[in-house]
């Protein structure tokens, strides 16, 4: 979540005449995350997370995030869900901007997640490739191969300026990977963004998952890999494979991989540390000073591609056969 385009209470407030929101009370924008803009507002009724599309988010997808969402909670998931308008509507306008409303969800994001919590997700992780089943409207995955290539393309002439040799390193590893992607795995509708700031916990237990729009559909076990990357790698750039044990367990037991699935865990971990490197590293070179919004730093990731360079087999993650 982040906040590129701001807006004032007048128009706010016409905003949420569309809908059956009850009366503003307060709002406040939320800077956390790179995407779109987002404020949680405060009203007589409850609390709502107001969510601004930005111009890196296509209108054509919306229909399919919010679509996704209702069906995954249909099917049990616990996950935030956009509210109509009066008329019947999912989206409207808001400063020149798509707009939706999405309910609240209770809980708070885990700062330093446990083992225990990397089981819990790995379970949500699997809950939510199994509802998923079914989802009729599709969207490919912009942010695999191809995508890395255009990404790379913006960013290359200035990838020394982050470290030294950077430029021809991640040539290289573009090259490899473009080699040796899967190319026939288990598919179906991914999070693809399933960081610790997108899953909510009440004390220890998962409250629910939010933020599906980078969902798209993919391998499932593409998904698993994000997971590892995001969450069980600690401050040192060193992988705990305590927590990734706990969770591949917590997925197996709501989902078994196949042989091939596991044979290409490590390729598939190396792809979506390239992918998260080169999207912060664009966002570090060319995010404009101003804009309220937290910059990530793209060599955290640059070190989680380097450990995975050297894994040879999945057990290197915590996997037993």
């Amino acid at each position: 979540m982040a906040v590129y385009t701001d807006i004032n209470e007048i128009d706010l407030k016409a905003f949420l005449a569309q809908y059956d929101a009850g009366e503003l009370l307060s709002y406040k924008g939320i800077a956390e995350g790179v995407e779109n803009t987002n404020f949680l507002l405060h009203t007589t009724k409850q609390p709502l997370i107001l969510t601004l599309y930005e111009k890196r988010v296509d209108r054509n997808d919306l229909p399919f995030f919010l679509g996704l969402m209702h069906h995954l909670s249909e099917r049990g998931l616990s996950c935030p869900l956009p509210l109509p308008r009066k008329d019947g509507a999912l989206l409207g306008e808001l400063s020149g901007r798509p707009a939706a409303l999405i309910s609240f969800l209770e809980g708070m994001w885990l700062r330093k997640p446990e083992a225990q919590h990397c089981r819990e997700v790995g379970k949500a992780l699997a809950g939510m490739h199994v509802a998923g089943e079914g989802f009729e409207i599709t969207r490919p995955n912009a942010l695999s191969l191809e995508g890395w290539q255009t990404l790379w393309a913006k960013s290359e002439a200035r990838a020394d300026e982050v470290e030294t040799g950077l430029e021809e390193e991640i040539g290289a590893e573009l090259d490899f990977l473009a080699a040796h992607w899967p190319r026939e795995l288990p598919s179906g509708v991914i999070h693809a963004d399933l960081f610790p700031d997108n899953v909510f916990f009440l004390g220890d237990d998962l409250s629910g998952l939010i933020d599906f729009y980078f969902a798209c559909n993919d391998f499932l076990v593409y998904d698993l890999s994000i997971c590892l990357n995001a969450w069980c790698f600690e401050k040192d750039g060193s992988y705990n494979i305590t927590k990734g044990k706990a969770m591949i367990e917590g997925y197996l037991s709501v989902r078994p991989l196949s042989a091939d699935e596991i044979s290409a865990l490590p390729v598939l971990c190396r792809g979506s540390a390239l992918r998260f490197f080169l999207t912060r590293l664009y966002d570090w070179l060319t995010t404009l000073e101003g804009a309220l919004v937290v910059k990530k730093d793209p060599l955290e990731y640059l070190k989680k591609l380097r450990f995975h360079r050297a894994v040879t087999n999945a057990s290197e993650y915590g996997l037993i056969s």
